[in-house]
């Protein structure tokens, strides 16, 4: 599938905002980048553009793609036919008008998406009627199709065959109308764009934010409406009660407006329907309602994620409501409230094949799940060795459970370093080294103090004795002022270096070899100061072992 939600890794803060939010198990791929950061981009196979990743991500890191910018070039040389979902009228309650009749004047046919929404209504009436599906999901939200065939193929059997609103008028148009010019969705929708390639009945989704921020570009204004009622002079006929499908539950009003004894269940929330959808997969067929209604979006297509919609709830549905009484004003029914002959109806009857307004679905294999012998290693990596850190779940990672992180990181989707117990267990490991370390540093330094005091103590016995040596005789005595001075030397650079590194060790040895040269070419007749002698000679040797001791305390520090 083309990509279409996308991801700006400078942006992206590997928050897990994203994977908390997304109902797609194997959409979000996290990885730890070089310089240590965790970048989550997306896999477009996996992904079923529910938009909910785009809504909650706070970092400017995730937008979307749809067709606006090909359509409006294409608008300006050629007419395309318009098509606008019932949302527009709760998206933008003061401009929907102004800018249906801007797409007039650019030389476009408008129609309503409401009227398929009827066709798609009494579809499923048809086909119940006459048995030809047994429990159905609905299908008019490209989100929850995109999950059953990604995710849960099993599924597809249960998913209604009519097609949704929008491409049902895209039928009408091409096969009823003869119209065979472009087609463009004005749309709430980032998933309906998976659809339409997946079906080809219609070219271009452009969602409501992306054109307005054309417009915007390009300094359209738009004029606000002057009227506040929902009629509008459309192409074809306008839609009657399909003008609220884009609200929670539409397509059961629908249908319950026709046969209240239809047992319905609706569903809505990427958090509630996709889990009741994994749930509705699992149970027997005697469990299930003979139509679960279900939408992505919680508030329906009206809030949807490609709105740009500053609308709250409350507005929506008070629009919505004033939609309903208006088209239920147009729907010309007779009868005990309400419930006669629909004449609308009566005419697809008379127009319509059902059969044109079905569609197959394409399900591809869900990866498999690993076993509890299989995620033994990735817990051990991920630093989770007991029950208890196992079922830690504190969600950190994005995943409702550790074993939920466990199976994305075996499918490569995910990383353990991204795992909080993990993190904390290496950051403790780490911080007890450092530890361990710096007690070990403490006692080589404390050992470096004592043999430089005790080589101190040696270079003061050798200048002692060097002393002696140089009142014998003069011709020892200049030799012995050479030893006494680079002896000195040594007494001074033990003082400024008390705790010597391997370059200090280094400069020593060199002096005290110098010494000891010097001091072998004293006189060897130099007989009263023999004692002396030796004791110097002593004293070299040790200092050299002292440099020796010294040196192997300061190679342990090293390693």
């Amino acid at each position: 599938m083309n990509e279409l939600v996308i991801v700006k890794p400078e942006k992206c803060q590997g928050c897990n905002a994203c994977v908390r939010a997304c109902p797609a198990s194997e959409a979000n791929v996290v990885k730890r980048l070089d310089d240590g950061r965790f970048v989550t981009s997306v896999n477009p196979n996996k992904c079923i553009a529910c938009g909910e990743c785009v809504k909650v991500c706070q970092h400017g890191a995730r937008d979307f793609i749809d067709d606006t910018e090909e359509c409006m070039s294409r608008v300006i040389k050629e007419k395309i036919i318009i098509m606008a979902s019932p949302a527009i009228k709760t998206v933008f309650p003061n401009k929907w008008k102004g800018i249906l009749d801007w797409f007039k004047k650019q030389g476009c046919s408008v129609y309503d998406v409401s009227l398929g929404a009827d066709i798609c209504t009494w579809a499923h009436l048809r086909m119940i009627e006459q048995g030809k599906f047994g429990n159905i999901v609905t299908q008019q939200c490209a989100a929850i199709v995109k999950y059953i065939e990604t995710y849960v193929p099993k599924m597809l059997s249960n998913l209604s065959p009519v097609h949704s609103p929008v491409a049902c008028g895209a039928v009408y148009i091409k096969q009823y109308l003869r119209r065979t010019n472009p087609i463009a969705f004005l749309s709430p929708c980032i998933a309906k764009k998976a659809e339409f390639e997946e079906t080809g009945l219609i070219d271009y989704n452009v969602t409501f934010k992306k054109l307005m921020d054309y417009f915007e570009r390009n300094g359209i204004t738009i004029p606000t409406n002057t009227t506040e009622d929902f009629e509008y002079k459309f192409e074809d006929t306008q839609g009657q009660l399909g003008s609220v499908y884009s609200r929670p539950g539409g397509l059961r009003d629908n249908l319950w407006l026709h046969d209240p004894e239809l047992n319905i269940t609706t569903s809505e929330g990427v958090h509630k329907v996709y889990p009741e959808l994994d749930m509705y997969s699992r149970m027997s067929e005697s469990k299930h309602p003979q139509v679960f209604d279900v939408l992505s979006c919680e508030f329906g297509c009206n809030i949807g994620p490609a709105t740009g919609s500053a609308q709250t709830v409350f507005d929506v549905m008070a629009t919505m409501r004033t939609i309903e009484l208006e088209a239920k004003g147009r729907r010309k029914s007779a009868g005990i409230m309400g419930r006669g002959e629909d004449k609308l109806f009566k005419r697809f009857d008379e127009e319509l094949r059902v059969a044109d307004f079905v569609r197959t679905y394409k399900g591809t294999m869900p990866a498999p799940v690993p076993n509890a012998k299989q995620l033994e290693p990735i817990f051990e990596k991920m630093g989770k060795h007991t029950e208890d850190d196992r079922n830690y779940n504190c969600r950190a990672c994005g995943y409702n459970s550790c074993r939920d992180m466990a199976i994305a990181i075996a499918r490569g989707v995910n990383t353990p370093e991204n795992c909080v117990v993990h993190a904390k267990s290496v950051l403790l490991a780490r911080h007890s080294e450092l530890a361990k370390q710096h007690e070990r540093l403490a006692e080589i330094t404390a050992e470096c103090l004592e043999l430089s005091n005790n080589l101190k103590g040696e270079v003061k016995e050798i200048t002692a004795n060097m002393e002696t040596i140089g009142e014998s005789t003069s011709a020892t005595s200049e030799r012995a002022a050479v030893v006494k001075d680079l002896l000195q030397n040594v007494v001074a650079f033990c003082n400024e270096n008390p705790t010597m590194d391997a370059d200090s060790v280094k400069q020593l040895i060199n002096i005290l070899e110098m010494t000891i040269s010097a001091f072998s070419a004293l006189d060897d007749n130099v007989t009263k100061t023999t004692e002396s002698s030796e004791g110097i000679h002593k004293s070299i040797d040790a200092i050299r072992a002292l440099v020796e001791n010294i040196n192997e305390a300061l190679v342990k520090t090293e390693g």
